[in-house]
């Protein structure tokens, strides 16, 4: 666990997305959930140092999210997409993605997606103790993208919305939407960003992902007003010119180029 700020704590590096809270004078507030049991009761015993969890908040609605909602008691607040989204999970989506994190890992009894409580369409602001935190309908990785700013602090956590040292997940993407919410992003006074995936950045960092999601649009647009197959694009064009080519990312922007595909072709 690294503390960023006077009062905020995140995990990097376990079996999921990174997780966070902000220790406030009435509890902690936790931004996204770990979904491996041996992190979650890890990551209990650190927040319970400062109290009883206030609030959960989900920043998207992906599974390394908000699966490990199951196990905690805090109301849970997330856009009102989110809620929809985790509604119509099963349980046996739960079991699939956990062994990608977990091998051995296995589903706990009366396990289900536990849903937020408390939703908005664009944004919320929840006073906890002496901190704000602002809640911003950040439409990105997916639509229902959540952006938490707490002033206090000058920290934000993005979700999906930035990863560091890791290619973005363009699988939902809505690419222009993204960009647009990163460029909003760039007007907070932000010293830290907590991103969903890799280390911990500053607010230079927005500018780096706009380029990268940029970088990959052009590439595909290019490759469709050329005429390339998607299987071709796939095969002989690298979406992400910034990270080294391996199977993960092969992987990532496969599946990435079949979204902007999707998107592009007949627009």
């Amino acid at each position: 666990m690294e503390k960023i700020s006077n009062n905020v704590y995140v995990q990097i590096g376990t079996r999921s997305c990174n997780h966070s809270f902000v220790a406030t004078s009435e509890g902690p507030v936790m931004i996204d959930t770990p979904m491996v049991y041996d992190d979650v009761q890890k990551w209990k015993a650190e927040m319970a140092k400062f109290g009883m969890v206030k609030y959960i908040i989900n920043g998207e609605p992906h599974a390394d999210h908000v699966s490990g909602n199951f196990f905690f008691e805090a109301p849970i607040v997330a856009h009102e997409g989110t809620r929809k989204l985790i509604l119509e999970s099963k349980p046996e989506q739960y079991a699939e993605t956990l062994k990608q994190f977990d091998p051995t890992g296995t589903t706990p009894a009366g396990y289900y997606y536990r849903p937020p409580v408390i939703t908005f369409s664009e944004r919320l602001t929840l006073y906890v103790g002496s901190h704000t935190f602002q809640l911003l309908h950040t439409p990105g990785h997916t639509p229902f993208q959540v952006s938490v700013y707490v002033p206090e602090e000058k920290v934000l956590f993005t979700s999906d919305n930035v990863t560091f040292g890791v290619p973005p997940f363009l699988h939902q993407a809505v690419p222009f939407d993204w960009i647009a919410s990163l460029q909003q992003l760039k007007k907070l006074d932000v010293a830290k960003i907590v991103p969903g995936h890799g280390k911990v950045c500053d607010r230079d960092h927005l500018d780096i992902m706009i380029g990268i999601l940029q970088g990959a649009i052009d590439v595909v647009k290019s490759a469709i007003k050329k005429g390339m197959t998607l299987e071709e694009a796939q095969k002989n064009l690298n979406l992400f010119e910034s990270f080294p080519r391996n199977e993960r990312t092969a992987m990532i922007q496969n599946i990435g180029m079949t979204r902007l595909y999707e998107l592009f072709k007949n627009a």
